[in-house]
């Protein structure tokens, strides 16, 4: 009945914030998720829900180790056969589940079996103390915050049975140390299927302008809701360099509340909501320059992965970052992209994009190169995962 509930508050807040006919389209995109096949194999992935994140962490990771040779399956943990499932595999991945119903069940098999289970995760929605510093959390409504109570699969983690965990940054990886858990990092990457898209993209020139293409245009794309206050940590910057450069536009992309400060630009600015994810390619594809600020010493946001950078990267759109610790490992400052620690910073290297096309075109090539060799399924070099796994299935 709580997981009930709880899905209900989010189906009702999805189409409260997308409308009738988007948010519509994801809560039925939710419920069709319950029937997807599994298919016998080595490993199965077990997520909460069928966003980014699950898209991420189980189905492209998945597709990086049926690359490698492993069996692999994905399903979501509403699925109504799921205990079933103990029996058909041998490595149980389990991403952002809720501690009930089916999942405990499982657990329970896979225990009987002496089968392993790991627990993965690319935030740090697993530990409750953390929620504070989540924006979106404050503004949910109470059946939502049901998901969260405990953190979301703090149970597993917490679970002396469960030995390994995968995460997605160096930052979350020292987090589940302190938990006394063996940790193996797995960087998200992109699947095959997106880069055929970016392929598409750029072959047939299917860049969205939605401006004059002597305007210089930056864009943010948040992805999902809860990052207006990470957006605001730049609002003075954009807007001093509007002031300061009348051929300046922004394009705004995903769910964002915006100050009024904006106002007098409103004809510099494009917003838009969700759209397919082809869709964002292209809108992706139509800017110039492509910004993923976030609010300095949070410990959620220190705990994003580096995926502004490469899907940006994948499309040679250079970027400028805040400077935290995974978007610092990922990117040489100067050389595939910009890390700013603060305004002056942001500033200064949005001035060296906005003024030189070939400091542009430089910083993107080179940003796709390193996306093609580091941040691809086809080119994934998690060794320390294929080994451990390879032991515990033959």
């Amino acid at each position: 009945m709580k997981l009930l509930l709880i899905k209900f508050g989010k189906a009702i807040h999805t189409i409260k914030r997308d409308g009738i006919f988007g948010g519509g389209k994801r809560v039925l995109k939710s419920f069709w998720a319950l029937f997807g096949r599994v298919k016998k194999g080595d490993i199965l992935f077990i997520t909460g829900g069928v966003g980014d994140s699950a898209r991420y962490r189980t189905k492209h990771v998945a597709e990086e180790l049926e690359l490698h040779g492993f069996r692999c399956a994905t399903t979501i943990q509403d699925n109504p056969f799921l205990t079933s499932y103990a029996k058909k595999f041998k490595v149980f991945i389990f991403h952002r589940t809720l501690f009930s119903g089916n999942v405990i069940k499982l657990i329970q098999k896979i225990k009987e079996q002496n089968k392993e289970i790991i627990f993965d995760t690319d935030d740090l929605v697993f530990d409750k103390k953390y929620l504070e510093h989540m924006d979106f959390f404050k503004k949910m409504n109470l059946f939502e915050k049901k998901l969260y109570e405990n953190g979301v699969g703090g149970e597993i983690v917490k679970d002396d049975y469960v030995k390994v965990c995968t995460t997605s940054t160096t930052y979350l990886a020292d987090k589940l140390r302190e938990e006394g858990k063996r940790v193996i990092l797995v960087r998200n990457k992109m699947p095959e299927s997106d880069l055929k898209t970016v392929e598409e993209i750029n072959e047939k020139n299917l860049a969205q302008k939605y401006f004059p293409l002597e305007r210089i245009v930056i864009g943010y794309f948040s992805g999902a809701h809860g990052h207006d206050k990470d957006f605001s940590t730049i609002e003075d910057v954009l807007i001093r360099l509007m002031d300061k450069y009348e051929d300046l536009r922004l394009f705004l992309g995903g769910p964002l509340e915006i100050s009024d400060k904006f106002k007098k630009y409103e004809k510099r600015i494009k917003k838009m909501s969700y759209v397919p994810r082809y869709e964002n390619y292209r809108n992706m594809a139509g800017v110039d320059i492509i910004i993923a600020p976030l609010e300095i010493d949070n410990p959620f946001c220190e705990s994003k992965s580096e995926l502004k950078f490469f899907e940006a990267g994948i499309l040679s759109v250079p970027v400028v970052v805040t400077a935290t610790q995974t978007f610092c490992e990922a990117i040489e400052d100067g050389v595939d992209g910009f890390t700013a620690k603060d305004s002056d910073e942001w500033i200064e290297k949005l001035e060296k994009l906005i003024l030189n096309k070939n400091v542009r075109v430089s910083i993107g090539q080179k940003a796709k190169e390193k996306s093609l060799r580091d941040y691809t399924t086809k080119n994934g070099q998690s060794e320390e995962y294929y080994d451990y796994l390879k032991g515990k299935i033959d």
